[in-house]
């Protein structure tokens, strides 16, 4: 019978996992949307105008596997300060696309001299230009005769063409790096996780396996990283499986362990799994450590499980394990979503005087069960409280807000969100989107996809994808295949599934309306053979 349960879990996390990276954003908050009178407005802009200029941490309750992106850019060395391009240079790539050969569109980006390509501007092209991998490798193969292709453009570059799934010109790419003696090691890395999100564990794991064919050794830290990057992307099994098999040159021990159980907490959070890692890590005498306590109390909280977090906490304590304070930020937070708001308070001082000062992911874990409970009285209470500790909101913070208020009200924290340097994001429209045609409100989804201009957000598949999925799902067919259109017409690469899905309704429709045309036909006195059937009927004096 448990070997029955085991399988039927396993299918379900496998129906699950081929829609979840496109479903998940469209999920939302609790169906309760925040309204009442209570709410004020002057109280909630003071406080947010207060904040100053922040930039936030990666979103804490999103699902791990959807935020690589965050990760990409750290291990790209990606931040906020890329130069600004010069007026017109993505247009002239663009332009010399579309003459019918290479030759001609190289010979016509060479002619133009106006523009100073150094290496940072070379490289802020490549990252503008990452939706359009045609695009980027064109502007690549122009900056590599300018002599700009430097390692960080390089790896970039595989990135693009990974993120495209256009693995074999990132692997020509990564050879050319190879002979010319640059450094290739990242570029795997990233080649592993493209893999990874891309579904292909089977490439993921041999790019591991042919390291040492570009001089590089599969090491222990080498080993780790492919299976985090496993586990980022929701195949935990599977990394665990790599683990288990690989245990003659990479012998487990806790580290390893502690990768498998991160995933069945944080990532799929499933507590079933996350306790037969627990016992596992016993069957091979392996002691979990601070960070094995962590991942089980932060799985417990987020499934509501008080009892078994505090217990954790407790032996945790009996071990000589000092906590960290991201296992107090998920006792307040499962203590204040069970309605224990009192004791997370008294949890709050407890870190402070054991010299664990509360950070804005703290305070966060409070508001945010605050706000998907309508509390927002006592989420704008504790959100003056982090302000008074001069700690200021985060994305996380204002995400929190808009899951729980109405539509008049996000556009007022979309304003905030900007004034306070915090973007708003893809995420954060996704989020709204999501939200909203959860509630089938798909005319108010539009007005909010008019909005994203006015913020600087540009359209890319994400979220073209979602906005076409929500309005299919909210039976607006039509606006929904012309955004469908629109996306495609920008060369953006589509979704077989929704694209015959919409096809389908199309002709549905269109038989629908041929059968009312006939029954109206038909209420007139009949289709036309019928009436001149009846017309002979009558002429020979049949009844």
């Amino acid at each position: 019978m448990a070997a029955i349960v085991a399988i039927a879990r396993r299918l379900t996390r496998t129906a699950q996992w081929s829609i979840v990276q496109q479903q998940y954003l469209l999920r939302l908050v609790s169906t309760s949307l925040f309204s009442n009178s209570s709410f004020q407005n002057h109280s909630f802009s003071s406080a947010f105008h207060r904040a100053g200029l922040v930039h936030s941490q990666i979103l804490s309750y999103v699902p791990r596997f959807v935020s690589s992106t965050q990760i990409i850019s750290v291990m790209l060395d990606i931040n906020q300060a890329l130069p600004p391009l010069e007026q017109g240079l993505i247009d002239l790539v663009r332009q010399a696309s579309e003459l019918e050969s290479e030759a001609d569109a190289m010979a016509s980006l060479e002619e133009e001299s106006s523009f100073d390509l150094n290496h940072d501007t070379f490289y802020s092209l490549i990252w503008e230009l990452r939706d359009e991998w045609r695009l980027a490798f064109l502007a690549f193969k122009w900056g590599e005769k300018r002599g700009c292709d430097d390692q960080r453009a390089c790896d970039l570059m595989v990135w693009v063409l990974g993120n495209h799934q256009k693995f074999n010109i990132a692997w020509r790419l990564i050879r050319d790096m190879f002979h010319v003696s640059k450094d290739t090691r990242k570029a795997m890395f990233l080649m592993m996780d493209r893999y990874a999100a891309a579904n292909d564990t089977i490439q993921a794991i041999r790019t591991f396996d042919i390291m040492d064919k570009f001089k590089h050794t599969p090491d222990d830290e080498a080993f780790q990283g492919l299976l985090c990057t496993l586990c980022r992307h929701g195949h935990i099994e599977k990394a665990e499986e790599f683990m288990l098999a690989s245990k003659k040159l990479f012998p487990v021990d806790v580290k390893g362990f502690n990768i498998i159980l991160n995933g069945w907490c944080n990532i799929w959070t499933d507590v079933t799994e996350a306790k037969r890692i627990w016992r596992e890590m016993g069957n091979y005498c392996i002691t979990p450590n601070k960070d094995s306590f962590s991942h089980m109390i932060s799985c417990f909280s987020k499934v509501g499980n008080l009892f078994d977090s505090l217990r954790l906490y407790d032996e945790m304590k009996k071990r000589g394990l000092a906590p960290r304070i991201d296992v107090y930020n998920s006792l307040v937070y499962v203590m204040t979503r069970e309605n224990c708001f009192d004791e997370a308070m008294k949890l709050l001082k407890k870190m402070n005087e054991e010299g664990l000062k509360p950070d804005s992911v703290t305070y966060n874990s409070m508001i945010r069960p605050l706000c998907e409970a309508g509390k927002l009285d006592l989420a704008r209470n504790v959100l003056a409280t982090m302000i008074s500790e001069n700690l200021s909101p985060t994305v996380d913070t204002f995400h929190a807000f808009l899951e729980a208020v109405n539509f008049d009200k996000t556009l007022e924290v979309l304003g905030q969100m900007k004034v306070s340097g915090l973007g708003p994001t893809e995420e954060t429209f996704l989020l709204i989107l999501g939200k909203l045609f959860k509630g089938k409100q798909p005319e108010n989804a539009l007005k909010i996809w008019a909005e994203m201009d006015r913020f600087e957000i540009v359209a890319n598949p994400v979220l073209y994808l979602a906005t076409v999925q929500g309005l299919f799902s909210c039976g607006w067919l039509e606006k929904a295949r012309e955004i469908y259109s629109e996306m495609k017409s920008k060369g953006f690469p589509g979704n077989h599934m929704l694209q015959k899905l919409l096809e389908e309704q199309k002709v549905k429709g269109i038989r629908k309306s041929k059968r009312i045309d006939l029954q109206k036909v038909g209420s007139r006195g009949g289709y036309k053979g019928q009436r001149s059937i009846y017309k002979k009927e009558s002429d020979t004096g049949k009844t």
